[in-house]
């Protein structure tokens, strides 16, 4: 097999997105945690692509250790990889909740990105082949219902910085995409939108040292400032254009523009510097 991408997570939404982006650009693609079922309808839709499906845990250190062996076993190079792992968790106030429910999530959405990166990156070799984690929404700010999910995506912020400079010492890539907002009704088309950015990411670090952690644009987490209308918007009925009312929601992209100016009047680095992360 040629040297190819490996996607951790490609069973989830935003993992196949990543990998059906690889073969759409002609990549070879290892997809680990696809069932055979799902990586045959991906290989359908792309003839002739390179896809080889590993459906592997790597939920503790013996499963990142028993999934690295056996990319070594199929003899590729590995050409980068990006990590999109996360579980599936209720909704519910963090002060309601057991602790369980905050120990679940970061073992489902944090520890496993460790394990991967601790066993993985030894086989990237080659210095500009690069290595993504792909982070949820809610890492800096509250996410409403699901504060225990924004509890791990800021601790995987974190361990991006952490892992950025360590794997650094030795010329490797690290970076982080964080989603700015959940998926929606078109979470196939978003996620494959998202798994482009994820190799233009992996493409740029080859001629450059990135910066740790891209922002991946979008909508902000709160359910009713995705929904409200731009700024202007006509009116469904007149067809004129409206005024807004004093009750609105602001648009999104207001919003993060204000919390932006915010984060820079805050923040203990230098006005305007936002801890060097990219939008």
């Amino acid at each position: 097999m040629p040297r190819a991408l490996v996607v951790l997570g490609a069973g989830g939404i935003v993992g196949a997105g990543v990998a059906a982006a690889a073969l759409e650009a002609g990549r070879a693609v290892v997809a680990v945690g696809m069932d055979a079922d799902a990586a045959g309808v991906l290989a359908a839709r792309h003839p002739g692509s390179r896809l080889v499906a590993i459906a592997a845990p790597v939920a503790s250190d013996a499963d990142a250790a028993g999934l690295a062996a056996r990319l070594r076993a199929l003899g590729a190079g590995i050409d980068g990889v990006v990590a999109s792992l996360a579980g599936a968790h209720p909704c519910g106030r963090l002060l309601d909740e057991p602790a369980e429910v905050l120990q679940r999530t970061l073992d489902e959405d944090l520890l496993p990105h460790l394990f991967a990166a601790r066993h993985l990156l030894p086989l990237l070799g080659d210095h500009s082949a690069g290595y993504v984690l792909v982070g949820g929404p809610g890492g800096r700010y509250p996410w409403a219902g699901y504060g225990h999910c924004s509890i791990a995506a800021a601790a995987l912020r974190m361990m991006a910085r952490v892992l950025h400079d360590e794997a650094g010492r030795q010329g490797q890539r690290v970076q982080l995409l964080s989603m700015d907002a959940p998926l929606g009704h078109d979470a196939a088309d978003a996620a494959l939108a998202l798994g482009r950015r994820a190799l233009a990411m992996l493409d740029g670090a080859r001629a450059r040292f990135p910066e740790p952690i891209h922002d991946y644009p979008g909508a902000m987490t709160s359910g009713v400032i995705a929904r409200a209308p731009p700024r202007g918007a006509s009116s469904p009925a007149t067809g004129r254009r409206r005024r807004p009312a004093s009750g609105d929601v602001l648009p999104a992209r207001d919003l993060r523009a204000a919390r932006a100016l915010l984060d820079a009047i805050a923040s203990p680095t230098s006005p305007g510097n936002l801890h060097d992360e990219h939008c």
